[in-house]
C-alpha cells in the first residue's frame, strides 16, 4: 500500500515540479561549473548501493575534499545559488526520481553515504537496512539543521560519528519498528509543517515515545522535555 502513495505522490510532484525544475536546471547549467544533477551512491534497503539524485549545490569532487560528504555551516564548497538551493531544501527534490524508481520512499530513514552508514552501530544498521530509505522521515526531521549544530561543536566529524551517528541511528531505528500508513501520513504532513515553521518541536510532540538525545544534543535539537 506504501509503494501505490509512493507512486501516485511522487508522480503527481513531479509534474507539478516541472517549471520549477527546468528553472533550476537553467540556473545551474549557466552559473558554477555548469553540472545540473549530482549523483551519489547510497545504502539502500538490503544494503543495495543506489545512485540518489540531487541537484548540484556544490563544486566538483566535493566529497574528496574537506569533511568529504558531511557538510558544516558555511562549508567553502557549496556554490552561491547552492546555499539558496540547500536553504529551501530545493535540491533535494530530484530525489522524487528516486521514490518513483523504486529505490526510495517518501518517508523512511536518510539515505546514508557509506561513511555516513559506517558511523552507525552495527545493530542499527541490520534494522535500518529492512525499508527502503526516504526523502524525509524522522532523522531528517529531528536534524534539519544538521550543518548547523556541527557548527557549534568543536572536531565536527568526531561529534558527527560519536554523538549525531548513533542518535540519528537510534531514531531511524524506532521509526522502521514504527512503519505503518499512520506513521507515513503523520511524518509527510510533520514535513510540511517543519518547512513553514522550522523551529518548531512538533515532532517530539506527535511522538511522545521517540528515543530522548543524549544531553549534548538535548538544546541543539529543541528537545522540550
Amino acid at each position: 500500500m506504501i509503494r501505490f502513495f509512493d507512486i501516485f505522490f511522487s508522480s503527481l510532484a513531479i509534474l507539478t515540479l516541472i517549471p520549477l525544475f527546468i528553472l533550476v536546471m537553467l540556473l545551474l547549467k549557466f552559473t558554477g561549473e555548469g553540472e545540473v544533477f549530482f549523483l551519489q551512491d547510497r545504502i539502500g534497503k538490503n544494503r543495495k548501493i543506489f545512485r540518489l539524485f540531487k541537484f548540484v549545490t556544490m563544486i566538483n569532487n566535493s566529497s574528496n575534499l574537506g569533511t568529504g560528504t558531511i557538510t558544516i555551516k558555511d562549508d567553502p564548497r557549496v556554490l552561491p545559488i547552492g546555499k539558496f538551493l540547500r536553504k529551501t531544501k530545493i535540491n533535494e527534490l530530484p530525489q522524487l526520481i528516486n521514490v518513483f524508481l523504486g529505490n526510495m520512499s517518501l518517508i523512511g530513514p536518510r539515505p546514508q553515504t557509506p561513511r555516513c552508514f559506517e558511523a552507525f552501530p552495527i545493530t542499527a544498521q541490520d534494522v535500518l537496512i529492512k525499508v527502503k530509505p526516504g526523502l524525509s522521515g524522522i532523522g531528517s526531521i529531528i536534524f534539519r539543521d544538521e550543518n548547523e549544530i556541527l557548527d557549534l561543536h568543536n572536531r565536527a566529524l568526531e561529534f558527527y560519528d560519536n554523538v549525531i551517528g548513533p542518535y540519528k541511528a537510534d531514531v531511524e531505528a524506532w521509526y522502521v519498528g514504527k512503519e505503518s500508513l499512520f506513521s507515513y501520513f503523520s511524518i509527510i504532513l510533520i514535513t510540511v509543517w517543519v518547512i513553514i515553521s522550522p523551529k518548531s518541536d512538533i515532532i517530539w510532540k506527535v511522538f511522545k515515545d521517540l528515543p530522548a538525545p543524549p544531553e549534548d544534543l538535548k538544546t541543539d535539537l529543541n528537545f522540550p522535555f
